[in-house]
């Protein structure tokens, strides 16, 4: 994987938007968020420089949602290259039409986060140049006009899945790799699959090497010092898991979004991607 590419540009760098996020985004009080709000008003703690004004407090105010969420660079891309630094408070002719296609290309920037990591994993080689057509035509995408891009939006869920389809086959390909190991915790093992519900299920030591778990819902499950080696954790949610003491290590489309949900603690072990949340320390 290009760090360096995906740390420029498929992470988000705020100091660099127009807090699209906090306006163009809709969401509902909930444990997540402390009120509601619709979407294209902005959030009552963005300040007049796009900044949050409770940043450092989020979890503590009651906005976790806030602290978890990735855009993928889409906010940096959509304010300086799409609109080319014109924000929507000094040009509101173009607020509703910039908050429509910052979806968009957040969408599309999550997809080209998880190209670029298939594109680094050895085992992917046989559809290496199918990987590398879909990563170019992505981010041609995202550089189209906003009025194109808006367009596009019916056609995303076409692409998507044609990225998906890709990603599926990486996935086999990288998991294909790694020996099923018969030990204490196979039943576990056999009972976790791709998409399952296992909210506030006991996981705890579990070998779940090479396991699909794409999708699966794994909300306040107990995964202290399971082995999630050579997972795939595309789409899983790990809100308040208890990750602490387990191994992720080459684990594949894990973002750092998925993490932030998580607990954890220092003896998690995390691909080098992934930082430790500052909530963990």
């Amino acid at each position: 994987m290009n760090n360096d590419y995906i740390h420029n540009n498929l992470t988000a760098d705020c100091e660099n938007c127009f807090g699209l996020c906090c306006v163009a985004l809709p969401y509902a009080k909930s444990a997540d968020f402390a009120f509601d709000k619709d979407g294209g008003t902005p959030c009552q703690n963005l300040q007049s420089n796009y900044r949050c004004g409770i940043h450092n407090k989020l979890r503590k105010k009651g906005f976790r949602g806030c602290a978890v969420y990735e855009c993928f660079g889409a906010g940096q891309k959509v304010s300086q290259v799409t609109y080319d630094g014109n924000d929507w408070r000094d040009n509101p002719k173009l607020a509703k039409e910039m908050f429509d296609v910052f979806p968009i290309i957040q969408q599309l920037h999550e997809m080209l986060c998880y190209l670029n990591e298939a594109l680094s994993l050895e085992a992917a080689q046989p559809i290496y140049n199918d990987l590398q057509v879909a990563l170019e035509e992505t981010e041609y995408l995202t550089n189209l006009s906003p009025k194109a891009i808006i367009d596009l939006n019916v056609n995303v869920p076409a692409h998507r899945k044609k990225v998906n389809d890709l990603l599926l086959r990486t996935s086999e390909l990288v998991r294909a790799k790694v020996p099923l190991k018969k030990n204490k915790n196979q039943k576990k093992q056999n009972k976790v699959r791709r998409g399952s519900d296992f909210i506030g299920a006991n996981l705890r030591g579990a070998d779940l090497r090479g396991t699909d778990l794409r999708g699966a819902l794994l909300i306040a499950s107990d995964l202290r010092e399971a082995d999630l080696r050579v997972t795939d954790l595309i789409g899983a949610d790990l809100r308040d898991a208890d990750l602490r003491g387990a191994n992720l290590i080459g684990s594949i489309f894990l973002t750092q979004a998925q993490v932030n949900s998580a607990k954890g603690d220092i003896n998690t072990k995390l691909p080098p991607s992934i930082t430790i949340p500052d909530h963990w320390i």
